[in-house]
């Protein structure tokens, strides 16, 4: 049987090589959210392809809004795949560190409730 640590390692690496590589077997066009915007504004057919100029126009005056740290997987069009690379990286760690986070305050608060009875 496989220790934690082991097993969490192992966790680890699998998860960072298939967020490397599914998302450079991913597709190019829209998904499914961004095609549905571009027909809803009128830039794209329904059975259409998408135009190589369409843009999702947001009217954000006096709405939240952010921006993305790493949007479309990337640090920037200098940095090209290599930054792509390490932006899934990082957030695939980042994802994992707030897990864990979850994970250990879940068991704390199991064992508070454990001895207050």
């Amino acid at each position: 049987m496989m220790d934690n640590k082991t097993f969490i390692i192992a966790g680890i690496i699998v998860a960072l090589l298939i967020g490397v590589v599914a998302v450079f077997m991913a597709s190019g066009d829209p998904d499914g959210l961004e095609s549905t915007a571009l027909v809803v504004q009128g830039q794209k057919d329904l059975t259409g392809a998408t135009p190589e100029d369409a843009e999702i126009e947001e009217d954000l005056s006096g709405k939240f809004s952010y921006s993305a740290p790493m949007p479309d997987y990337s640090l920037g069009d200098a940095m090209g795949q290599p930054g792509g690379i390490v932006a899934i990286v990082i957030g695939t760690i980042l994802a994992f560190i707030v897990v864990l986070g979850i994970a250990y305050g879940l068991k704390a608060a199991g064992k508070t409730a454990e001895q207050n009875q």
